[in-house]
């Protein structure tokens, strides 16, 4: 068992967890690409999902309980690691800054990430900012540490989650990151994305990769989102939404209220390039840029975060390290592919959201999974026949 797997298990233990909280997947519905929908030029890696980038790993949490808990905590590891000394270049862009990212200021100032990123509710993020401190102090290592700078963020499910009941215990934080893997990511409405919405439809966890052709680097870049904000849907340049009869645009209403137009977004950005704190920040803003492109209003309302890393080994930054060491970086005139990428990268995750979120009830009200028949309906009124066949959705 290694360190960081021995480390969580006490630390579960400790919290009682049962080890047997994991992202709940119901009804099998398609991705975009089973549709016929492959937003960009440049190809998906083989999952199609931010764990192409090699290392990075996803957990989640999903709980469902009686008729008002529907909630959850979702991560992303970059490596597996000790993250705290072996810190990773990282940044943050910021849209639209209603919201609360912990952590963001030290990464802005610093340049690195030092722990898993949590993503959960509003209401849960201090008992994700102690999970991830307490996990963090437990690893072998660190026992002398004083100072960990935890990165969680968070969009509002209080639509259909009882957010006030503050559910998220440091436990299925722990849990969460105990059920982490490479591999297939679990998507639509599971982790934090089990009481979300996007667009009035129901919103949820999303994820796409992209793999840039050799002669561009062959870098691979990864993007997962949590999808739970308003607009007018456009999918891979349809205007959807509108066809559907559906525009969740907010009003002038006090902060606070129920406005179907508002919401977040959270993204997180990982590639293998290696990319400088200032550079990745760059990054992170086109990941932003990229929901305009599924019609995002952008509300007041609305916290838009994009999280960007770089996974390449020669860049972590080792704590305490004070000695200079040669770090390949790649030069500004050859981010434009990345660039590319994270744009159509985002734009599929958030599509990979809606079309595998399935249709959640809570606190007395319903929201709807986005209707495949008039989805399909709608891409051919534009010439965009659907991939043949439900086998899909089997």
């Amino acid at each position: 068992m290694s360190a960081f797997a021995s480390a969580l298990l006490g630390l579960l233990l400790a919290a009682g967890s049962p080890l047997t909280q994991e992202g709940r997947v119901s009804e099998r519905r398609p991705r975009a690409r089973e549709l016929g929908l492959a937003p960009g030029v440049f190809e998906p890696g083989p999952l199609d999902a931010i764990t192409d980038v090699a290392g990075v790993s996803v957990g989640h949490v999903t709980l469902v309980e009686g008729d008002t808990v529907r909630t959850g905590i979702t991560v992303v590891v970059p490596h597996a690691g000790n993250l705290f000394q072996d810190k990773v270049p990282g940044a943050v862009f910021v849209g639209n800054a209603f919201g609360k990212l912990a952590g963001s200021t030290q990464v802005r100032e610093l340049g690195t990430i030092e722990t898993p990123i949590v993503l959960t509710n509003t209401l849960a993020v201090g008992a994700a900012v102690e999970a991830i401190v307490g996990f963090t102090l437990a690893q072998p290592g660190n026992e002398a540490v004083r100072s960990v700078n935890a990165l969680v963020g968070e969009t509002n499910d209080g639509a259909l989650n009882d957010i006030r009941a503050m559910r998220v215990t440091r436990a299925d934080v722990l849990a969460a990151l105990a059920s982490a893997a490479t591999g297939p990511v679990p998507e639509g409405s599971v982790g934090a994305g089990t009481g979300t919405v996007a667009f009035g439809w129901k919103g949820g966890i999303g994820t796409a990769s992209r793999r840039l052709p050799t002669e561009l680097g062959g870098y691979t870049l990864g993007v997962l989102v949590q999808a739970n904000f308003g607009g007018v849907l456009m999918m891979d340049g349809v205007p959807v939404g509108r066809e559907l009869g559906r525009r969740e645009i907010a009003t002038a209403r006090p902060v606070g209220t129920d406005d179907a137009g508002d919401g977040s977004c959270l993204i997180v950005v990982a590639t293998d390039a290696p990319l400088s704190a200032h550079d990745l920040e760059r990054l992170a803003a086109r990941a932003v840029f990229g929901l305009a492109r599924t019609g995002s209003s952008f509300s007041n309302g609305s916290g838009d975060y994009a999280l960007a890393f770089s996974t390449a080994a020669e860049l972590r930054v080792r704590h305490g390290e004070p000695v200079p060491r040669a770090r390949t970086l790649l030069p500004s005139e050859g981010l434009s592919p990345l660039f590319q990428a994270a744009l159509e990268t985002t734009e599929e995750a958030v599509l990979n959201a809606l079309l595998r979120a399935t249709s959640v009830s809570g606190m007395g009200r319903s929201v709807e999974a986005i209707p495949l028949d008039r989805v399909r309906a709608a891409l051919a009124k534009y010439g965009r026949p659907a991939a043949q066949g439900r086998a899909a959705e089997r």
